[in-house]
C-alpha cells in the first residue's frame, strides 16, 4: 500500500506540472483573452491565415474574412469588426464610387504588417505545357490590362522575351471585382508611370481600388477567385494580378516584370525587400496617415535587382478608450496577435510569397501597439521591443540596415533586356537563400556566398551551388527539366513540379512547450490509470494465494 500511496503521488506531481505546462503556454493566462474578428485584404491573406494558425496553440483566437480592402475599412468604419487590413488608407471619398471611406469617427491607427509583390499569374500554353518564363515590360502589362493588346502573339510581347514569339492565343485579363489593394497598387503604378495609356481608359487620373472591367477582361472576387479562374481548365491565355504567394501556393508561373534597370525579375523576398528601400512613409507621428507608403520612387528604382509593384499591407488598429467594440481582453489578443506578426512571423514570409518588414517599420508598429495600451492601461505589454522578435531583415544595433536587401542576389544575365529569356522559370528567385533563411536565420544565409563586395555579392552562382547538394536539390533538378523544353520558336515550357522547401508554403512545427505537455499529460495518465488498476490486480492476486493454500 505504502508502493501504491507512492505511485499516486508521483502522479499528482506529474499531473499538476503538466497542467502547468498546459496553462503557462500562452503569453497571458487564458481569461485575459477574448476573440477577435477582422476583414479586409486578400492580397494579405495568407500571411494572416499562417499567423491565425500559429498563435491558436498560445490560446488566441483571431477570425479573418479576406473580404477585399475597400470592404474591410467600411467594417471597421461601422464597428462591425474590432481591426482591418488593408493596402492604402482611407481616401475621404472614394474616386471611382463617389462612396464616403472614412472611419465613421472611429479613432484608429495604421501598422505595417508585411510587405509582398503584386505579381501577374498567367496561363500560356504551347502544345499542352505551361509556359513558365515569361517576360513584360511595365507598358506591355498596362496595355494588356487596357485591352490595347489583346493576342499573346503581339510584337511587343515577342520584343519583351526578345525575339521569341508565342502562339496566336486571345489574352484574358482577369481583375477583381471587389474593392481590392491589388487593384490599387496596379492602378497606381500604371497612372505614375503610363498616364498615357491608364488615364485615356479609366476616364480619370489617380489609382483605383475598383478596376473598371471592359472588353473580354473576367472579373472574380477576392484573390483566391482570380488565382482559381486563371489555373483553371478553361482559361488558357489568361493574365491577372494578385499577391505572389497564392502563385506560388498554386506552383504556377508569374510574368517577370521589367525595372527600370532594364532586368526582368520576380517578386521574391529578396527583390520585393530591395525595392522597398525606396518607399517613401510618412514620418509625421501627428498625421492621420502616419505609416502609410509612397511608392513612388519604388517604381522607377534603378537596382537590377528591384521588382516595381513591391508594397506593404497594414492593419488599421482601434485606439479610442472608449471603442464600444473593444475591452481588455480583446485588447491583449490584438496585441500579442499583432507582437507575434511583425516579430517571429516574419521568418516565415518569405517561404510563403511575401517580404518581412524592415527593423525600422516593426520598431514603428510597436508604437502603434503601444496605443492599445494607452487606450487601456489594463493591456499587458512588457518585454515588447526588437531584440525579442526572429526577423531575417534584421542586423542587431543597426536599424537602418536591411540584411535582406544587402544579400539579395544579382538576376542572371539572361534576365537582362536583349539577352534570353531564361529557360529555368526559378531563376532569379533566390529559392537556395530562401530556404537557408527558413532553416537557420540570417547566419546560413550568410554562408551561401562569399560575403564580399556589396549588394549582391552572395549572388546566384553562390546559391546554384547551395541548391545542388542542400534543401533545394530538387528544385535545382527542376530547373534541369526546364531547360531541356526549350521549343526554339517560343519560350520555355513545362510543369516541373517543385518540391524545394522554399517553394512550399510554410507549415509550423508544434512548439516545445506544447510537446512537453503531451509528454507530462501521457505519463500522468498512464500513471493514474496504474493506480485505478493496481488495487484489483492486487486483490485478485491474494485472492488466489488464499485459495490455494
Amino acid at each position: 500500500m505504502k508502493s501504491l500511496r507512492l505511485l499516486f503521488a508521483v502522479a499528482v506531481v506529474i499531473a499538476a506540472v503538466a497542467a502547468t505546462a498546459t496553462t503557462a503556454a500562452p503569453a497571458r493566462a487564458a481569461a485575459s483573452h477574448a476573440l477577435i474578428q477582422g476583414s479586409g485584404s486578400s492580397w494579405s491573406a495568407n500571411a494572416m491565415n499562417q499567423w491565425i494558425a500559429d498563435v491558436q496553440s498560445n490560446g488566441l483566437q483571431v477570425v479573418f474574412t479576406a473580404s477585399g480592402s475597400a470592404q474591410g475599412r467600411k467594417d471597421f468604419g461601422y464597428r462591425t469588426s474590432d481591426f482591418a487590413v488593408t493596402e492604402i488608407g482611407y481616401q475621404g471619398t472614394d474616386p471611382v464610387t463617389g462612396d464616403s471611406d472614412t472611419s465613421q469617427g472611429r479613432a484608429f491607427a495604421y501598422l505595417p504588417i508585411v510587405s509582398g509583390g503584386t505579381a501577374f499569374p498567367y496561363q500560356v500554353r504551347v502544345r499542352g505545357q505551361l509556359v513558365r518564363n515569361l517576360r513584360l515590360s511595365g507598358r506591355t502589362l498596362a496595355l494588356i490590362f487596357t485591352n490595347h493588346i489583346t493576342n499573346w502573339n503581339d510584337p511587343a510581347i515577342t520584343a519583351d522575351n526578345n525575339g521569341q514569339a508565342l502562339p496566336s492565343l486571345p489574352i484574358i485579363p482577369v481583375v477583381h471585382s471587389e474593392g481590392s489593394g491589388s487593384s490599387a497598387h496596379f492602378t497606381d503604378y500604371m497612372d505614375k508611370l503610363f498616364p498615357d495609356i491608364w488615364r485615356p481608359f479609366s476616364g480619370h487620373a489617380g489609382l483605383t481600388e475598383y478596376y473598371p472591367r471592359q472588353g473580354s477582361a473576367i472579373a472574380q472576387s477576392g484573390s483566391d477567385g482570380v488565382m482559381n479562374f486563371v489555373a483553371s481548365a478553361a482559361a488558357n491565355g489568361a493574365i491577372g494580378y494578385d499577391e505572389y504567394s497564392y502563385a506560388l501556393g498554386k506552383n504556377y508561373p508569374v510574368a517577370k516584370i521589367g525595372n527600370a534597370a532594364g532586368y526582368f525579375t520576380l517578386p521574391s523576398q529578396f527583390n520585393v525587400a530591395v525595392a522597398l528601400t525606396r518607399a517613401v512613409i510618412n514620418q509625421d507621428q501627428s498625421s492621420q496617415n502616419y505609416l502609410l507608403q509612397d511608392l513612388s520612387q519604388v517604381y522607377v528604382y534603378n537596382d537590377a535587382r528591384t521588382y516595381p509593384l513591391s508594397s506593404y499591407s497594414y492593419m488599421v488598429e482601434p485606439t479610442a478608450p472608449d471603442d464600444s467594440k473593444m475591452t481588455t481582453a480583446k485588447r491583449q489578443t490584438l496585441a500579442d496577435f499583432l507582437y507575434y506578426s511583425i516579430c517571429d512571423g516574419q521568418k516565415e514570409m518569405g517561404p510563403i510569397g511575401y517580404s518581412p518588414l524592415p527593423i525600422n517599420l516593426v520598431q514603428a508598429g510597436f508604437q502603434q501597439i503601444g496605443k492599445l495600451h494607452q487606450a487601456d492601461p489594463g493591456v499587458d505589454l512588457s518585454q515588447r521591443d526588437v531584440s525579442t522578435c526572429n526577423n531575417p531583415t534584421f542586423i542587431a544595433g543597426q536599424p537602418n540596415r536591411n540584411y535582406l536587401a544587402e544579400i539579395a542576389p544579382m538576376p542572371p544575365p539572361c534576365d537582362q533586356s536583349g539577352q534570353g529569356p531564361c529557360t529555368d522559370a526559378a531563376a532569379g528567385r533566390g529559392d537556395a537563400l530562401t530556404a537557408a533563411i527558413a532553416k537557420g536565420g540570417a547566419a546560413a544565409a550568410a554562408r551561401l556566398g562569399s560575403g564580399a563586395g556589396g549588394p549582391g555579392a552572395t549572388g546566384a552562382a553562390g546559391a546554384a551551388g547551395a541548391a545542388a547538394g542542400g534543401p533545394n536539390a530538387s528544385t535545382a533538378a527542376a530547373a534541369a527539366t526546364d531547360a531541356a523544353l526549350h521549343p526554339g520558336d517560343a519560350l520555355a515550357v513545362g510543369l516541373g513540379a517543385r518540391s524545394g522547401s522554399a517553394d512550399i508554403p510554410g507549415h509550423v512545427s508544434p512548439s516545445g512547450d506544447s510537446l512537453l505537455t503531451k509528454v507530462l499529460m501521457g505519463l500522468a495518465a498512464a500513471l493514474l490509470l496504474a493506480v485505478l488498476v493496481a488495487p484489483t490486480l492486487l486483490v485478485r492476486r491474494f485472492a488466489r494465494r488464499r485459495a490455494a493454500a
